[in-house]
């Protein structure tokens, strides 16, 4: 969860490992560090809170270093604080570390650390790291990490330095994420790509158990049984400037706005002339659909009603069941897989845990896998038999937006393609779907052009403290990811439910100040709703709906209306979205939220 830079070159280290930071903060903001080795001594400056806390401060550094460490925490062990935040050093304050993940067994290591007179400064569990590499510190910083990893259990993602060994770092991973970045006559080791971009584009995936050592000049790849291993770069896509926010007032709502942009190029190139689909990511795929017999969809928080949806649509378009997991039960609950049930990995980051060992379950079960993902070279789309990427672009904003409309386009394709593979769905079927499915940008757009009602809504309950969101059919989903986002960012209580169920419990908490927002699209069970909010009104509760423009009826039974764009009923979530998410930013900021970092979360979950 925690983001980690390290950096040496010639540049102003404590600068680049700032600006690195920054580019990190989305995964975490209770604390901050940075560690810059002088030429003489490793210099530390922590500050507790965000990075303004810490910006302020970075002219602390009397010189520029030639190699530094950063970190950026969300706290998991020892409450935010001066003391907990990172880097660590050892006791005689040669060797600092910068960690992302949990080490389990860190209570048993600290004892026996401390019975050989070891000192700790901090409750975190990762500073054991720094005194057990102390430990095994040799003049060679590598083989120390090597050694001291053996006696790690849990997950990291790590870089570490040591005043005795000038312009080298080292990194290592274990179940997070890890890449090292490489310039011209300087090198970089960050938990994502977007912390290298202010340097370099060319970027090395480290796999799992593996460590690296970098200078200005060189890198180097081993084993965790200290064997060298070759592996080639990619590209990071990103630009600078998709971490600017470019005129908006939040990252959030730049995102929001970046929706109809995201959504053509997730779809960009996908059909041929022919009339067929090719999904380029696939096709060095080793994926047979035809054999599958059953599809798992296994994901977390927004991801997950974004595989909702594809139940939906994949059902009604071809024969084959679909089921739908929360990744940390998945994989709990040990589930029986076989060759022939596909399970489909949904996360924005691909680093996602959970998700990750969701993955990973299913390839020990010979299941074949496939992953929708955002972040190309991410660990997840590279464990996969098979990856669809979503080109949302960089999303800095916490809550997911342009990423969740930009994964219920992939699932989209992904319906039509496993239809088109299978032989379920015609060529004129697909061809025409699709063409739909692009028209759907400007529908986007129309709903970004007229938010007025939105706003009117979030002025009017913006002070209410509970809210109840209702669908049905497709639409369920996205109740609960409307309820999901208004909990994320502005602290209330929301529930998204069937709006069916509602009369079996909820329907006990309704009261005049108890706001109901009932998606009520033109579809097939319009009338269904209706009857729903005519329950909801018996109880005085006031209604908020989001029906079709030209729908003139709902408004006489609901005391606000929100108008959205008439589409095919399968598509009412796509244009649903973007206004949902407006309503909840509208809310939070209205009650002086900052929507870009909602407290206690952080946008790359790599923990339990």
């Amino acid at each position: 969860m925690c983001g980690i830079i390290g950096y040496v070159g010639d540049r102003s280290v404590p600068q680049i490992l700032f600006r690195g930071l920054r580019r990190l903060e989305y995964r975490g903001y209770d604390s901050a560090g940075i560690a810059v080795y002088d030429g003489e001594r490793i210099a530390l400056l922590k500050r507790k809170g965000n990075l303004d806390n810490l910006e302020s401060h970075l002219d602390w550094f009397s010189g520029d270093g030639d190699m530094g460490i950063a970190h950026t925490r969300w706290a998991t062990h020892g409450t935010p604080s001066m003391e907990n935040a990172h880097p660590h050093l050892d006791c005689n304050e040669e060797i600092a570390i910068a960690h992302n993940g949990i080490i389990e067994n860190f209570h048993e290591l600290r004892e026996g650390l401390e019975a050989k007179g070891h000192h700790f400064r901090s409750q975190t569990d990762s500073e054991v790291i720094a005194h057990l590499v102390e430990e095994y510190y040799r003049g060679d910083l590598l083989e120390a990490a090597r050694l001291a990893l053996q006696e790690l259990e849990g997950a990291y993602a790590l870089v570490l330095m040591s005043a005795r060994e000038p312009g080298v770092l080292v990194g290592a991973r274990k179940d997070s994420p890890l890449v090292l970045g490489i310039g011209k006559g300087e090198s970089l080791l960050a938990s994502a790509t977007p912390a290298l971009l202010d340097c370099t584009h060319e970027a090395v995936a480290l796999e799992n158990g593996e460590l690296a050592r970098i200078s200005r000049e060189s890198y180097e790849i081993i084993d965790a049984q200290g064997r060298p291993i070759q592996r080639s770069s990619f590209e990071v896509p990103f630009d600078v400037s998709a971490v600017e926010k470019g005129g908006y007032a939040d990252f959030m709502l730049k995102e929001i706005f970046e929706q109809p942009q995201a959504w053509t190029d997730t779809l960009r190139g996908r059909l041929m002339r022919s009339g067929a689909l090719r999904i380029e990511e696939l096709e060095e795929a080793a994926l047979d659909f035809r054999d599958i017999r059953r599809i798992i969809f296994v994901s977390c928080g927004t991801s997950y009603h974004a595989s909702l949806l594809a139940r939906y649509i994949i059902e009604t378009w071809m024969d084959i069941p679909v089921e739908v997991d929360i990744a940390s039960e998945f994989y709990y609950r040990e589930p029986r897989l076989d060759p022939t049930c596909l399970v489909v990995a949904v996360s924005q980051s691909g680093e996602t845990l959970d998700t990750m060992s969701a993955v990973r379950w299913a390839t020990q079960s010979g299941a074949p896998t496939l992953s929708i993902v955002n972040i190309v070279g991410s660990m997840m789309a590279r464990e996969s038999d098979g990856v669809i990427y979503t080109h949302a672009g960089l999303e800095v904003g916490v809550a997911a937006t342009k990423t969740f409309l930009s994964q219920i386009a992939a699932v989209y394709l992904l319906g039509l393609y496993l239809g088109q593979e299978r032989g379920l769905l015609e060529e004129g079927f697909i061809k025409e779907t699709f063409s739909e499915l692009e028209r759907l940008s400007s529908k986007i757009e129309e709903v970004l052009r007229d938010t007025e009602a939105v706003e009117r809504c979030a002025d009017k309950y913006c002070r209410c403290e509970d809210f109840l969101f209702l669908g049905r059919n497709i639409n369920y989903p996205m109740a609960m990811e409307a309820a999901l986002k208004l909990k994320e960012i502005s602290y209330i209580h929301a529930e998204g439910y069937p709006a069916g169920e509602m009369k079996h419990g909820p329907i006990a908490l309704l009261h005049p100040g108890f706001p109901v927002v009932a998606l009520i699209p033109q579809d097939s069970i319009y009338d269904k709703v209706r009857n729903n909010i005519e329950e909801v009104r018996a109880r005085q509760a006031p209604v908020i709906a989001l029906a079709t423009r030209g729908d003139r009826e709902v408004a006489e039974f609901c005391e606000e209306t929100v108008y959205v764009p008439e589409v095919r009923a399968h598509f009412n979530p796509v244009v649903l979205a973007p206004a949902l998410q407006l309503l909840a930013y509208n809310i939070a900021k209205l009650r002086g939220c900052n929507v870009d970092q909602p407290r206690n979360l952080a946008k790359t979950v790599t923990v339990e």
